[in-house]
């Protein structure tokens, strides 16, 4: 039996790449995977930034995230409005909290070692990781509604299946059937090694807009007046619609939450790391903008055709197919429309969550976990949290896209001001991936409790808040000040962490003064000094025991 164990155990060891060709079992800091990317992958260049985003964006969530807007009663353009200058800012900020990314080619998971610790940062990375999760149901969700849409439009009678699920599910029985389906189609291309999806992708951004397009027009077509449908006023005045802007403007930042504070794992591919800047702060915004004005424009005509706002675009897909207008050409319009968003959800899962999550999965146990297992662990935990509760009305879904913003935005702040004010740029990356207690990045134990303890003062002020986005009773104040959590998150953990490192600080970072950013980083032979980053005393001479850095230098 132990022999078994031991058997089985060895197989599921992660092996690391050595310079010499030679292979090892990965340890509890490294494998490779998380290593700084290495040369020949760092193919990225300011129009390759700018044209992701632009496929990034084309996917079904993207759709309704601004109509929700419509949906609490503010005009079309108004909720564009709110959801652009939202997302001007998240593209800000994330060019600014990716630069450690970008210049040291290190993924989120290394860059949050430097501010929280080498073992410290296994805490934000789970969070990230919780995130990206809970979003790949969620777009699993969105995939099922789109399969069934497909489906209803070839086999009417899928209607009929009783439902069971309740009222407070986004998914009936008959969508609960697709939503398996789905599943199973995501998880056949996790098996698709990534670069090989390159042409795919491209397929899906063609098939995306081509659709969509094809869907404004048609029901603006059925609206009856264009001009009637884009200049339709808001519903709400005085203090209510000021708030509702306030709350829809931070809910765009706040929604991007999980690429601002990943945003290191994207710009590490960057040829140049100012090549990110022009992709980040001016393609990421305008390529959310670009989609969300198609989402509104078929909110907008929803409510011309239906009587009301259909927040989900979706919705207003299948019931054009209700009663009389189940005709043969508008069930083939619908099938069209409905696979190519099976097409494109499925890719924009894989590349906007399921990638994401194995990188963070497998940073939490490298020694164990490659970013392929992390794949799959992220679709099973996607299915287990049961997501169709996420989607089953828009206030659920608002609930859903700002409750998590304020841990997000405090580990944010934390790590932009330890980049820019504390560490000046430079960052020891052999250091990051050391587990010995010499370490620049060590702390008490692998834990910076400097880090820790702003991190819990950033996410006190608006605990109450976040609460009450679960369920809990809260006054009126207090739900309205949550509308300016990420924001209020952010610059309390950014300058709490700073006058927390003034007051007590660590020996890393007292004779830091200037600029220290170096203007390039180790190229050939980056990832070879990490194959000798010592993560156990065991392997150090006595004399090296005080200081690893020696020891890594002679290799």
């Amino acid at each position: 039996m132990a022999a078994l164990v031991h058997k089985a155990h060895n197989r599921l060891l992660v092996k690391k790449h050595l310079p010499d060709g030679t292979t090892q079992p990965a340890d509890f800091l490294d494998n490779d995977s998380i290593r700084p990317t290495p040369v020949k992958d760092r193919t990225w260049t300011s129009i390759t930034y700018s044209a992701f985003w632009f496929a990034a964006t084309a996917n079904v969530s993207n759709l309704y995230s601004a109509s929700t807007g419509q949906s609490a009663g503010l005009s079309m353009w108004e909720a564009l409005g709110c959801s652009l200058g939202g997302q001007l800012l998240a593209g800000l900020l994330m060019a600014l909290n990716g630069r450690a990314g970008a210049l040291y080619r290190i993924p989120f998971p290394v860059a949050c070692r430097a501010s929280f610790g080498t073992w410290g940062a296994l805490w934000p990375t789970f969070n990230r990781a919780i995130m990206s999760i809970v979003w790949n149901g969620v777009t699993s969700v969105q995939g099922a509604q789109c399969l069934y849409v497909f489906l209803h439009a070839i086999f009417p009678s899928i209607a009929d299946i009783p439902d069971i699920m309740g009222t407070k599910s986004a998914l009936n029985s008959a969508q609960m059937l697709c939503f398996f389906l789905y599943w199973l189609i995501n998880c056949a291309f996790l098996f698709v090694p990534v670069p090989r999806m390159k042409k795919l992708v491209h397929i899906k951004v063609g098939v995306y807009y081509a659709a969509t397009i094809a869907f404004v027009a048609w029901t603006l077509s059925l609206s009856g007046s264009v001009r009637k449908t884009i200049s339709e006023p808001s519903t709400i005045s005085g203090s209510e619609k000021s708030w509702m802007v306030l709350k829809f403007f931070f809910l765009g930042l706040a929604s991007c939450g999980t690429f601002i504070t990943n945003a290191s794992d994207l710009q590490r591919y960057a040829t140049k790391p100012n090549d990110v800047i022009a992709g980040q702060v001016f393609s990421f915004p305008m390529s959310n903008f670009l989609v969300g004005v198609f989402g509104n424009l078929i909110a907008a005509a929803s409510k011309s055709i239906f009587g009301e706002v259909i927040w989900n675009p979706l919705t207003t897909l299948d019931m054009l197919m209700e009663g009389d207008r189940y005709t043969s050409a508008n069930r083939a319009g619908c099938a069209l429309i409905a696979f190519a968003y099976v097409y494109s959800t499925v890719f924009s899962a894989i590349f906007e969550n399921s990638i994401p999550a194995g990188n963070d999965i497998a940073a939490l146990m490298p020694k164990y976990i490659t970013v392929k297992r992390g794949f799959f662990i992220c679709a099973v935990i996607s299915y287990a949290i049961c997501p169709w509760y996420l989607l089953s009305s828009a206030s659920v879904f608002i609930n859903f896209l700002s409750s998590y913003q304020i841990f997000l935005s405090a580990i944010t702040g934390i790590l932009i001001c330890d980049y820019y004010l504390l560490r000046r740029g430079l960052f020891d990356i052999p250091m990051l991936y050391s587990g010995h207690k010499a370490s620049t990045y060590h702390f008490f134990h692998g834990f910076n409790l400097r880090a820790f303890a702003v991190y819990l003062i950033a996410i006190a002020p608006n605990f109450y808040g976040f609460l009450s986005q679960m369920g809990v009773q809260a006054p009126l104040g207090i739900q309205r000040f949550y509308y300016v959590a990420y924001p209020v998150g952010l610059f309390i953990a950014f300058g709490g962490y700073w006058l927390v490192n003034v007051t007590f600080p660590h020996d890393s970072i007292t004779n830091v003064s200037g600029w220290k950013e170096p203007k390039e980083f180790i190229e050939d032979h980056d990832n070879a000094f990490v194959d000798v980053v010592v993560n156990s005393s065991e392997t150090l001479s006595e004399q090296e025991k005080g200081n690893p850095r020696d020891f890594i230098k002679k290799y």
